[in-house]
């Protein structure tokens, strides 16, 4: 469904809705921000919590990587990124709070030379930066890193005779944004553009009149008109779509995800990149410039479904703490075995199927949806707000991504990958 855009329309003075977007996420701020960007349309983001960042923007590592198993995925992680290293061109805001840490992604596994070519050569394709560095230029450039390709025992934590040999790529254009600085300026910029954003103010069904949205309904019973609503609540998404009978087209389940972070001790004195392990099986990352390193799991088991996103345990696992902080251990020698963990649990939404989201028109006319991402959302977010906002508005401005609509789609079929995890 498109709404015409400038032509004949009234200002976002209007008390009128055109668009409804649930969830104040990286998601649905990307989204409204890039149809407010193009077009007077009005628009109200609909938040169930009191503030931004309570959802799985909050809890993301927000790592900008643009390597990927499909071709497609690394294209809009490109134009989702290309937007976060042009923070304050993409927003409109002359001190926006948030900048691009360009620190590079180093992935490591044992691939060898081979691997490491072939994607550095895939993302040139696509105007990326990246390279293939040896062991030894890893010594050189990240002294703190241990480039061993033998993985770690994670089961009893023994120690191994470290193999220091390989090739690795390594992407030049890479680094990582801070969640919630992002959605603060994405607020600033949308509310300066008449977005409404509204707080507290839960969904509680879509509503649907002769097969066309009519808008929502609000928990305190109250109903706001719309002809388009797009759902970005994340973990919350099935809430919405089992009002409308869609629940079952996808498996989105809400996942809990474990993050430790610990302080930079004194003794390591290089930079730290952002680190894919495919070794250990963790990533991880520097934060608050520099002084603390933030670690996840990339390993399909350590995920776990939750029942109900808003009732889940929010501590981290003392077996997680252990095998990940082994593997990050070993990765990083100098590290020591008295060093304080602390640590966070979060939400993302795993399409359990294909590890891919859903994003587009759902088969029911003016509801549109963006679920499903899997971990990989935060870097494509400001692609996936250009998809749907050229979709619903048919216009086209700066930073918009060219992806095909259909690869993503909520009817498409599932897309086959070799892996089911957050590297996928």
């Amino acid at each position: 469904m498109v709404i015409p855009t400038a032509a004949g329309r009234k200002p976002r003075r209007s008390m009128a809705t055109d668009i409804i977007i649930i969830g104040a996420g990286i998601m649905g701020l990307s989204t409204a921000w890039q149809i407010a960007r193009r077009s007077t349309l009005n628009i109200a983001v609909l938040e169930k919590a009191s503030s931004l960042g309570e959802g799985s923007t909050g809890a993301s590592s927000a790592i900008c990587r643009h390597r990927y198993s499909r071709d497609e995925m690394i294209e809009l992680a490109r134009d989702g990124i290309a937007a976060y290293r042009n923070w304050s061109a993409f927003t409109g805001l002359t001190e926006p709070e948030a900048g691009y840490h360009n620190d590079g992604v180093l992935w490591m596994n044992a691939n060898g030379g081979s691997w490491a070519a072939k994607e550095r050569d895939r993302l040139q394709r696509h105007d990326i930066g990246a390279e293939v560095i040896s062991h030894v230029d890893i010594r050189q450039r990240f002294p703190d890193l241990s480039a061993c390709i033998t993985p770690p025992d994670l089961e009893t934590g023994e120690p191994h005779e470290c193999e220091h040999s390989g090739q690795f790529l390594f992407e030049t254009d890479g680094g990582y944004f801070e969640p919630v600085d992002a959605l603060n300026d994405l607020a600033r910029a949308a509310g300066h553009a008449g977005v409404d954003i509204q707080l507290q103010t839960p969904v509680s069904s879509l509503v649907i009149t002769g097969g066309r949205t009519r808008g929502v309904k609000l928990e305190d019973g109250r109903v706001i008109d719309a002809p388009v609503v797009i759902n970005t609540s994340g973990p919350w998404c099935n809430d919405i779509l089992t009002t409308v009978g869609l629940a079952d087209r996808w498996p989105l389940k809400a996942t809990r995800i474990q993050v430790m972070h610990i302080n930079r001790p004194t003794t390591l004195t290089g930079k730290i990149p952002v680190c894919c392990d495919q070794v250990g099986g963790v990533y991880f990352r520097e934060q608050n410039r520099g002084q603390q390193i933030v670690v996840g799991s990339a390993r399909e088991e350590d995920e776990r479904e939750v029942v109900d996103p808003s009732d889940y345990n929010d501590w981290i696992d003392d077996d997680f703490k252990a095998s990940r902080l082994h593997a990050l251990q070993h990765r990083i020698p100098a590290l020591t075995e008295s060093i304080r963990v602390m640590g966070y649990t979060g939400l993302y939404t795993v399409n359990q199927w294909d590890v891919h989201p859903v994003v587009g028109e759902s088969g029911i006319d003016g509801f549109h949806v963006a679920n499903g991402f899997s971990g990989h959302g935060f870097k494509i977010a400001p692609a996936v707000g250009s998809l749907l906002a050229q979709q619903i508005t048919g216009d086209s401005v700066d930073f918009d991504t060219g992806i095909d609509p259909g690869f993503l789609a909520f009817d498409r079929e599932p897309i086959q990958v070799d892996a089911k995890n957050v590297l996928a």
